[in-house]
């Protein structure tokens, strides 16, 4: 009989082998018993000594064979011990009580290793070796149990199951002590992932985890929209403010801008002070034309958030302008993993990343330039001014440029915002932002407002 937890997975056939010298000593007491009463034959001599050697010869021939196929030895043993509980029940003549406790045995063994399908399974053996045994051995019908016979059975068999569930007990609170573990590496893990999440642009480490990114060094060829921004004015501020500020101002800007890039599908690449790098069609792509539109409408969304941003900074004190200028190219890139085997840089590479960044430099302040290519991707949704050829570093050819005005849904004949700033006064209001339960907030401001720019002119 195989008596194993399935939760030791290394051998489980070795592993077996101390409970299964229990069960079979139980076997062998219950024989000793019945010879005691009935007189030592040789039939209970080679019962008692068979079951003392039976699992040393096991556990000898497994370790012969070194199994690596676990699963097939266990069930493989399990018939074993099935068809020896059988013939075990015959040979004492169906006797009650030892009957009864070798079927426990082998029930509670199977149950252990397997559950109810191996249980079943052990029944159904254990039913064929005692067909096979009766038919060949043809044995004596002894039903009754002697008091020196049941007491033998029941307390060796009582003692094997303590043992057993002792170690079932133990087996148990181990686990439950692997499983805390795991969850302590989990949560680890986790919060491990997060701060290294915050590398990785959120597309990039989301297509790693799922694997369908492998990360080595390979690159691919596509159709990406490359956005490049800048702070017109931020080197001279940075020559006023303390560090400790300019850092402040710095790391706030640059989270709303994430957050826009995101809110955009944009795939953040890198921020070189206060210059940011955005591409779009990659690794998630919804089409060059959807890629290039929803690269645009996002630099337009940054532009007009600049005059929430420069309202917030001239509350702390910052009284100098700061406005965003921005470039934008479409068209082919070298997109992939760049660098060692030991430090990768997820980037692209390519002209129109060159081109991108030029007119991010030649770009007014709350300018957004675009080429040709670009252009014609996005016309029909947003409205663009020809600002005739450029000259940029790096081609040979002058550069058709277009400056981007504005949604078109937005520059119709009732425009969803109101946006005005002037020395000391500062307003952008979106209407299709606005919820419901904050109008009426929003016109008690706007009405103080005026009420004190009247008083201001009247006097």
């Amino acid at each position: 009989m195989i008596f194993k937890s399935r939760m030791q997975p290394v051998k489980p056939p070795l592993e077996g082998y101390h409970s299964r010298v229990i069960a079979y000593l139980c076997v062998a007491i219950s024989f000793t018993a019945l010879a005691t009463e009935q007189g030592l034959s040789n039939l209970y001599a080679g019962i008692i000594v068979y079951a003392l050697v039976y699992p040393h010869v096991v556990r000898a021939i497994v370790e012969f064979l070194n199994s690596e196929r676990p699963l097939h030895g266990r069930m493989v043993l399990l018939g074993l011990d099935g068809l020896h509980t059988g013939l075990f029940i015959v040979m004492c003549g169906f006797n009650a009580v030892p009957s009864i406790v070798f079927m426990l045995l082998i029930s509670f063994a199977s149950i252990i290793i397997g559950g109810p399908l191996f249980m079943f399974a052990a029944w159904l053996l254990v039913l064929v070796g005692l067909m096979v045994s009766a038919a060949i051995m043809m044995p004596q019908f002894m039903p009754q149990s002697s008091a020196l016979v049941a007491l033998a059975s029941l307390l060796s068999g009582g003692t094997f199951m303590l043992i057993m569930a002792s170690f079932v007990y133990s087996q148990g609170r181990k686990l439950e002590q692997a499983q805390k573990a795991i969850r302590a590496e989990q949560e680890k893990t986790a919060r491990l992932a997060t701060n290294l999440s915050k590398y990785l642009s959120p597309q990039v480490w989301e297509s790693i985890f799922s694997g369908k990114q492998s990360v080595k060094l390979e690159t691919r060829r596509k159709k990406l929209t490359v956005f490049f921004s800048d702070i017109r004015g931020f080197t001279e501020l940075a020559e006023e403010m303390e560090a400790e500020a300019l850092t402040d101002l710095l790391n706030n800007y640059l989270n709303e801008m994430s957050r826009i890039a995101l809110e955009y599908g944009g795939t953040i690449d890198k921020f070189i002070g206060d210059c940011v790098m955005v591409f779009f069609g990659d690794p998630v792509s919804q089409g060059a034309k959807q890629d290039a539109e929803a690269a645009v409408s996002m630099a337009i969304a940054m532009r007009k958030h600049m005059k929430i941003l420069r309202q917030q900074w001239r509350s702390q004190g910052i009284t100098k302008p700061l406005e965003i200028r921005m470039g934008l190219s479409t068209g082919y890139c070298t997109v992939g993993n760049f660098g060692a085997n030991t430090r990768m840089d997820y980037t692209i590479i390519g002209r129109e990343v060159n081109l991108a960044s030029r007119l991010e430099s030649a770009a007014e302040a709350g300018e957004i330039l675009i080429p040709h290519e670009t252009y014609s991707l996005i016309k029909d949704l947003i409205m663009c001014r020809d600002k005739g050829q450029i000259s940029v570093k790096g081609f040979s050819r002058p550069i058709q440029i277009y400056q981007v005005v504005g949604l078109r849904r937005d520059l119709g004949a009732a425009p969803t915002f109101v946006e005005h700033e002037k020395p000391g006064f500062s307003m952008y209001l979106d209407t299709n932002n606005i919820r419901n339960y904050d109008k009426d907030e929003i016109i008690r401001s706007l009405e103080q407002a005026a009420g004190k720019l009247r008083d201001k002119i009247i006097i």
